[in-house]
């Protein structure tokens, strides 16, 4: 006896549940997404910077470039929504009201801008800021303030309209404040949330129908704030001085990575 004549409303249920996955992606593909989602935001959360670029290049392994960096702002935006909320009463909220006025003027010209730059200049350029970032002088940054805050979070929220993935962008922009590991993490997943929101805003005028990936989109919401919950208990047990040398050898790898792939993008 097959399993449909045994039990048909197993079937008839499995048949649905199917119904609901974006019709491009296998269920092999789903699984592997699904516990992306989940490793990276423990990564974000434990190490403040990095999961969100390495979500980014696994999508972008199974679904079209043209849905990539919008259902990415989604995914992003619910897991540094859930980082937000466990992570509140350390958030710096000066510091996130001053970059998301800057962004908002970021995401504002990012809409009107017809023609597309080439991502391997925006991909060189990020890289540079984030070495610059994590290697210069800390008492040379800090003189820019909050002014070098509210640039920063213009011009991440106009790149990340083109290239998705500005996390380490804005880790590298924080990371000369030394602020204490939670008080990091909080006001950097604030900052991500006005920043994602904005994203998703602008790709929605302009016409991306986010409708059919919904049950994709809240699976993934949901294993990433798994992922949060975890990498915060990982990080109550790392030290200040060794959280801020691993956040320094995570964004420098990434900014290599980025270098690399802008050269061979404009080489090529």
């Amino acid at each position: 006896m097959s399993v449909a004549t045994a039990c048909p409303e197993a079937v008839v249920v499995a048949d649905w549940l199917l119904s609901l996955l974006p019709p491009e992606l296998p269920v092999y593909a789903i699984v592997v997404l699904l516990l992306a989602s989940a490793l990276t935001s423990f990564i974000t959360a434990a190490f403040g910077a990095g999961g969100g670029v390495l979500l980014l290049g696994l999508m972008t392994l199974f679904l079209p470039a043209t849905a990539v960096i919008p259902l990415h702002g989604v995914i992003q935006a619910g897991s540094n929504a859930g980082r937000t909320l466990v992570t509140w009463g350390h958030i710096q909220w000066p510091l996130v009201a001053v970059f998301s006025l800057g962004a908002v003027t970021g995401a504002t010209a990012g809409s009107g801008i017809l023609v597309q730059l080439h991502a391997g200049w925006l991909e060189l350029a990020l890289g540079a800021f984030i070495l610059w970032s994590c290697w210069a002088p800390p008492l040379a940054l800090q003189r820019a303030g909050r002014g070098r805050i509210a640039l920063g979070g213009g011009v991440t929220s106009l790149v990340t309209l083109f290239v998705g993935a500005t996390g380490p962008f804005v880790a590298a922009l924080l990371r000369p404040l030394g602020l204490e590991p939670r008080r990091h993490v909080g006001t950097f997943s604030a900052c991500m949330v006005v920043q994602h929101g904005l994203k998703i805003g602008v790709f929605g005028l302009l016409g991306f129908a986010f409708g059919p990936y919904l049950p994709f989109l809240a699976g993934m919401l949901a294993t990433g704030f798994l992922g949060t919950l975890l990498g915060r208990m990982a990080l109550e047990r790392l030290g200040d001085r060794r959280f801020h040398h691993l956040l320094n050898i995570i964004l420098t790898a990434l900014a290599l990575h980025l270098l690399y792939r802008g050269a061979a993008a404009l080489l090529g």
